[in-house]
């Protein structure tokens, strides 16, 4: 298999789609919460928690801005430099030291795999990048590993419909606001 070159690195980014939906959704679930708050004379100042809210956003864009580089030396998990280091570390593991690419069982019964170093440390698989069966094909031709059972998490699909239901549910936060809005 001779996916690359030696002077190539490839970056992979999380999917627009995975961003679109789970940006979306935490609009959804936050958006109606300060006017609730105001309407309801909740102990939580609406302004409050419309901050909290704007810097929760922040994070949730930050997680997905993460991307995986791939070069002749190795596998790296990164983020943009203005994210924090503190907030979402990124890894480095040449291919020398990758021993295997071991299955683990998710809470939800997912499969995840991890990569697994010489010295026996654990790299979580990026899975919900564009083009992860080209990052696939990447990782078997430097490191050997046999990954022809090696699937996303998540497809597409279950993406779409989470979006579309999110979509609904923006319908429902806008008669939500503009009741809050007549009555206030």
């Amino acid at each position: 298999m001779d996916l690359i070159q030696d002077s190539e690195i490839f970056v992979f980014k999380i999917s627009p789609l995975i961003k679109l939906t789970l940006l979306s959704l935490y609009i959804a679930l936050t958006v109606p919460l300060p006017f609730l708050s105001q309407v309801t004379h909740a102990p939580v100042s609406p302004v409050v928690l419309a901050v909290g809210l704007v810097f929760g956003a922040i994070a949730l864009y930050a997680a997905l801005t993460e991307r995986v580089i791939l070069t002749d030396q190795g596998i790296q998990v990164c983020y943009p430099s203005w994210v924090p280091d503190l907030f979402r570390k990124g890894w480095y593991l040449p291919w020398t030291e990758v021993k295997a690419l071991k299955p683990r069982t998710t809470g939800q019964g997912g499969l995840v795999y991890y990569f697994v170093s010489n010295s026996g440390e654990g790299y979580l698989l990026p899975m919900r990048v564009v083009g992860f069966a080209k990052l696939v094909g990447i990782v078997t031709a430097k490191t050997g590993i046999d990954t022809t059972d090696v699937r996303p998490l998540s497809q597409p699909w279950m993406y779409i419909i989470l979006l579309g239901c999110t979509l609904l549910l923006l319908l429902v936060d806008a008669w939500t606001i503009s009741n809050v809005i007549a009555i206030s």
